[in-house]
């Protein structure tokens, strides 16, 4: 029967509901996954993709990556790699940075990780793949997880196979991106495969791919095997789905957003990324006993900036889609140039009220770029 439950047991972590974050490289940063648990109805949250030979080696700009605060728990920090033992050290560094669950990339398409034997590429070493996943298993008391796809090409569909192997290797849970790797985003994910994947498994099976409004992620609910649902680039749409996608799975009518919501959730990431970046030299990174010792990391001001007006510009390109004049939101977005500029456009364009001083100290005239009545 289909998961009726809002709650989920990944091995020794209760999950309160079935909808999760996907891990997205360069989207789902520290600043964005807490703005998402502040607004309800997420679960489990991962981290973007660690590399396991970063950890290892104590590399300042990969433990960037695993940095998280204690509001985004239960927390699950992604790593990559094929060396078993290199794995398997990873995930006690992950255990030592307190993390909940630490999961294994085994969907990213990307040919720099695939042809190192990481990413999707263990899918077509199933046993090599069940051998990290041991290594790891051993190695910590957490959780480990498995996030997977279809398979790395069409003759080469063997997610449920692979699913019963990680199973065997003590996975305590897996998620299954319904299109292969030589697909990567194109054409639509296979949920029939991903039921199968429920059905042959008796861990958890979280469905992943082409949830973009709530509805789809409760219909996927209803309709699999599925223990959860793991939302990727419909969160990038829409921080609110999680709760939306609860709320109807409760009998309740999804309400819609605010546009003035939607502003004050970009100029909320711009000072949160700011803050955090402020923050570097007292080591903004969560830290725990047995965390390798590094120097913090420093950004200049200037740098800061660009960094902060990179990350608005790749939310951007998700986060303007599906509603009125977000074309012309988007290239205005594109187009700023500074830290000012960029609160001016979304202040202006999405009608927010007030104008807070900017935090680098500078006042400049805002730029209208609202969309003509």
């Amino acid at each position: 029967m289909p998961n009726t439950s809002d709650k989920i047991k990944v091995g020794s972590v209760t999950l309160e509901s079935p909808f999760a974050l996907a891990p997205m490289a360069g989207m789902t940063d520290t600043a964005f996954r807490r703005l998402v648990k502040r607004r309800g109805g997420c679960g489990l949250v991962v981290t973007e993709m660690v590399s396991s030979e970063g950890l290892v080696r104590g590399i300042d700009r990969t433990l960037e990556y695993a940095e998280y605060t204690e509001e985004e728990r239960p927390v699950s920090i992604q790593i990559f790699g094929g060396a078993p033992e290199t794995m398997a050290e990873a995930a006690r560094i992950v255990e030592g940075l307190g993390a909940d669950i630490v999961d294994v990339n085994m969907g990213c398409p990307v040919s720099k990780i695939a042809k190192h034997q990481a990413g999707c590429s263990l899918m077509r070493t199933p046993e090599h793949a069940a051998t990290v996943v041991a290594a790891m298993t051993e190695a910590v008391s957490i959780p480990v997880t498995v996030k997977m796809r279809a398979g790395w090409d069409d003759d080469h569909v063997n997610a449920p196979a692979v699913a019963g192997l990680m199973e065997q290797a003590g996975a305590a849970a897996v998620a299954v991106h319904g299109r292969t790797a030589k697909q990567s985003y194109s054409g639509r994910s296979d949920w029939g495969l991903i039921d199968d994947v429920a059905r042959a498994v008796s861990i958890p099976v979280f469905g992943s791919g082409d949830c973009v409004a709530p509805e789809d992620a409760v219909a996927r609910m209803r309709d699999t095997m599925v223990a959860g649902v793991l939302v990727g680039r419909g969160a990038l749409r829409n921080p609110w789905i999680f709760e939306q996608a609860h709320r109807l799975r409760c009998g309740e009518t999804a309400f819609s957003v605010p546009s003035e919501d939607r502003g004050r959730f970009l100029l909320t990431y711009i000072d949160m990324l700011l803050s955090e970046g402020r923050d570097e030299a007292q080591g903004f990174r969560h830290r725990a006993e047995s965390n390798p010792k590094v120097g913090p990391k420093r950004r200049s001001a200037a740098t800061r900036e660009r960094w902060v007006i990179n990350k608005l510009r790749a939310l951007g390109s998700w986060y303007t889609k599906g509603f009125g004049c977000g074309s012309r939101l988007r290239i205005a977005i594109n187009h700023a140039g500074s830290i000012d500029e960029l609160r001016g456009i979304i202040r202006d364009h999405f009608q927010v009220e007030g104008s807070p001083p900017s935090m680098l100290g500078r006042q400049t005239q805002a730029v209208r770029h609202a969309c003509p009545e």
